[in-house]
């Protein structure tokens, strides 16, 4: 449980474009949809949008009693606003993806320093990328990330914060953050990039004649076993689905010892109330039942689509590279998007053309002593990490790809 960061804490920057200020709000409704969305643009992610993360608010998704203070942030020049972030003030590591719990166990273990509460901007149980500092067309980008660390620094000092992190930033704004002083650490995930297939058996043509093989035979033999699927997405999203979907996520977070119910069954029915043409779900049913079997939950952007949460109610062989990996790979090359992100984890994807994507976070440590040691740290991982990606063969990465 964090406590609530009550009032408005304000940190002026000077610039050469006039002064800055970095503004909290305890809710993104004190921001508002429309200025939100503005900031945002037409092109941002789904789970970057006012509705996705309103939300995570109205269902006590985040909520201080549950380790997540909402403190959304908004930068202003000459008291105009000219950016925002999503962020909240933490009580645990829980629900971030970006692991820190080492960290933590260092800093209070052996150097006697509380770790908690700490600052991130990101969002909620998503390790997915895109920006974090949503910047007004026509303002200095590199500016305003230089202000906006400024203020990262100043409040956590105020608030008696560890430091802030940003989880899952693109590349392009990851390096403006470490231009600006933050710490650069790199992940791994798994993408299929589409090239501009036209059909299915264009991306087999991809594998070698084993492995092409294998996925086909992978096919075949699910629908075989009498397995229908649909896909929804749209009108075709009403309560029952919603509420299916959320019976498959319970099936897998349930399924582990370090999974969490970080969502509930009103927060399904909301987004898909609220951003149907935004969301894709995939269910696979008996033929000759209809009884519903495994279901995958993607949010479907403009350019991406991305793999969200997964579950199986019943077991078929071959359930889940079906799909989750092959069904998303056909719309996205029926619907011409660039890339598919299925989310964190999973080294198998590479045996069916996810490629090996680096993925960042910038990092913000108030105590110097911590700082170097895990700016130290970080620096050896990013090389751990390279030297993984550079000797993945050939054949199996594609090409190696940062997170845009």
């Amino acid at each position: 449980m964090v406590a609530r960061a009550t009032g408005t804490y304000r940190s002026a920057m000077a610039s050469a474009h006039g002064p800055y200020e970095l503004v909290t709000h305890e809710s993104i409704r004190d921001i508002g949809e429309p200025v939100w969305s503005g900031l945002a643009g037409a092109d941002a992610p789904p789970f970057l949008s006012f509705t996705w993360l309103d939300a995570l608010e109205r269902h006590d998704r985040v909520a201080p009693e549950r380790g997540w203070g909402p403190l959304y942030l908004t930068l202003r020049r000459d008291g105009e606003l000219v950016a925002a972030a999503p962020a909240y003030v933490k009580g645990n590591s829980e629900g971030e993806f970006v692991f820190d719990h080492a960290w933590a166990h260092f800093a209070e273990d052996r150097l006697e320093l509380e770790y908690y509460p700490k600052l991130i901007v990101a969002v909620p149980f998503t390790p997915a990328t895109g920006s974090r500092l949503l910047v007004r067309a026509g303002v200095d980008r590199t500016e305003a990330t230089q202000a906006f660390v400024a203020g990262l620094r100043s409040l956590c000092q105020k608030l008696g914060l560890s430091g802030a992190h940003i989880l899952f930033p693109p590349a392009a704004e990851t390096a403006r953050f470490v231009e600006a002083g933050m710490i650069h650490r790199v992940g791994i995930q798994y993408h299929w990039h589409n090239p501009g297939y036209h059909a299915f058996d264009d991306y087999l043509s991809g594998f070698n004649a084993k492995r092409r093989a294998q996925i086909r035979r992978e096919r075949r033999e699910f629908f075989r076993s009498g397995v229908e699927v649909e896909v929804l997405t749209g009108g075709d999203l009403d309560e029952a689905v919603a509420d299916l979907c959320y019976e498959f996520y319970l099936s897998t977070v349930d399924k582990y010892f370090w999974g969490r119910r970080y969502l509930n069954r009103g927060f399904f029915r909301d987004v898909c109330e609220r951003m149907p043409e935004q969301i894709l779900v995939v269910i696979a049913r008996d033929r000759a039942s209809r009884l519903p079997l495994a279901g995958a939950f993607n949010l479907l952007g403009g350019r991406r689509l991305y793999g969200r949460y997964w579950g199986a109610l019943h077991e078929r062989r071959f359930l889940h590279f079906n799909v989750c990996y092959y069904v998303g790979v056909e719309e996205c090359i029926a619907r011409r998007l660039e890339a598919f992100e299925p989310g964190a984890g999973g080294e198998h994807k590479q045996a069916r053309g996810f490629e090996p994507t680096a993925t960042h976070s910038a990092h913000l440590i108030v105590n110097p002593v911590l700082e170097q040691v895990i700016r130290d740290h970080t620096d050896r991982e990013r090389a751990a990490i390279g030297a993984y990606l550079a000797s993945t063969p050939a054949a199996l990465r594609g090409s190696v790809r940062a997170a845009e």
